[in-house]
Order: structure tokens, then C-alpha cells, then sequence
């Protein structure tokens, strides 16, 4: 494959001594495979942070690192002027997701494959990186199942929280621990928030009905992720 590619390349040269097939065929497999792998990220993502600009990035990246590569070739001192030039550029987003980091990786790796001349390494490791993101995404490798949510509630300043909600939560709940309290309204109300997990599922309703009552109608809130999936 890499020679019928090679065969392809032929044509006039550019400045760099690299042909403007060679160029365009570079750039065109980069962006094929770099779109592949953002399909796949795409369908694996989960959570909220999923960035269209964090995709397109991708992309272009990749085709960047290709065209870097193809210039640098075995020249030592443009590999050098290239760093210095790049040293400056300073990245201020951070990046939430350590699986993020991965796919930046990923993707550097395919467009370095492909700028210099490793055209079916490319292909494979596209392939292979795409199919095993695939199977730790289906079989939800290495993940944990947990039930536990958040409970923020609103009481009164002048009830105890220490002991108010003992014998609901003995009754209603596997776990409860106490993350915060926070005065509100003019310290009239304590805010408190605690990490809970219920002994049965079902049971949510008469849970929130039990502590509307003993928070006299204040607020009492349930904060849910989109899953209940830790990776």
C-alpha cells in the first residue's frame, strides 16, 4: 500500500522537495483517519462535556502534525526551529477528561505516521485504536456500578442536623455522609448536601415525601448524573 501511495505521489516538486501529490495525499489520509477517530469518540463520549470545538481541534491537529512532519523530514535543523517556533504557543484550556488526553494523543500519532511516509501503519493503527475504543466503550471495561447521588436540603437554622434526619436515613438509606453546610437567607437555613445511597430505588418518592415534611416544605433536591457509571 505504501508503494501504490508512493506511486501516486509523483509529481512536481514543492519548495521542501516533496511533491504536491505527496502533500495532498498526506493531508487527505490524515483528515480521513483523524475524522474516523473523531466518529468513534463521538459514540463513546459520555458525561456532559462533550466539545464540538474539542473534535474539530482534533482533526486539525492531526493534519497539522502530518504537515509538520513532511517538512521536517531528516533535517535536524528545522526540527529544532520547528520546537523553538512551537515553544512559544502556550495552551490555556484544560482539558476535564484524562480520556481527552488520549484521543490528542491518538491523533498526534496518526498525523506523525502519515507525514512521514508510514502510510499503512496509519491505516492499522487507526483501525485497531478505533476498534478498541469500541470494545472499552460497549463492554464498559474497568467501570464500577454505584447508586449513590446527592442530597441537597434545606432546614431551618434552629432544628439540629446532627440528629434530625437519623431515623429517616436509617430507614431509607444503605449510606449517608455529610458533605457540606453552608448558611443561607441570612443564616435562617442551613444548606447541606450529603452523599447517599438508597436501600431501594423505589423508594425515592416516600424518601423526598419524609423530608419535605421535616424540613417544613423547604427545598429538597436529588442531583442525578446522566449515569450512574463511574469509569
Amino acid at each position: 500500500m505504501d508503494e501504490l501511495i508512493r506511486q501516486m505521489t509523483e509529481g512536481p516538486l514543492l519548495d521542501g522537495g516533496f511533491g504536491v501529490w505527496e502533500t495532498l495525499a498526506a493531508l487527505t489520509l490524515s483528515f480521513s483517519l483523524n475524522l474516523l477517530l473523531a466518529y468513534f469518540y463521538r459514540q463513546s463520549h459520555r458525561g456532559l462535556s462533550y466539545s464540538v470545538s474539542f473534535v474539530h481541534a482534533m482533526v486539525l491537529m492531526g493534519m497539522t502534525i502530518s504537515i509538520i512532519m513532511l517538512i521536517i523530514g531528516s533535517n535536524i535543523a528545522r526540527a529544532f526551529t520547528l520546537v523553538g517556533a512551537l515553544s512559544i504557543i502556550r495552551f490555556r484550556n484544560a482539558v476535564k477528561d484524562s480520556r481527552d488526553v488520549a484521543f490528542i494523543f491518538v491523533a498526534m500519532a496518526i498525523g506523525m505516521a502519515v507525514g512521514t511516509g508510514f502510510y499503512q501503519t496509519a491505516v492499522i493503527f487507526t483501525l485497531f485504536a478505533c476498534a478498541a475504543i469500541y470494545v472499552l466503550s460497549r463492554f464498559e471495561v474497568g467501570a464500577i456500578v454505584t447508586r449513590e447521588v446527592l442530597l441537597k436540603v434545606h432546614l431551618p437554622a434552629a432544628k439540629d442536623y446532627h440528629s434530625v434526619f437519623e431515623e429517616l436515613f436509617f430507614r431509607y438509606l444503605r449510606d449517608a455522609s455529610l458533605l457540606s453546610v453552608e448558611t443561607v437567607q441570612d443564616g435562617t437555613v442551613h444548606e447541606l448536601v450529603y452523599s447517599i445511597e438508597f436501600k431501594d430505588a423505589h423508594e425515592e418518592s416516600e424518601f423526598l415525601e419524609a423530608m419535605r415534611i421535616l424540613t417544613e416544605n423547604r427545598k429538597v433536591a436529588l442531583l442525578v448524573g446522566q449515569e450512574n457509571i463511574n469509569v
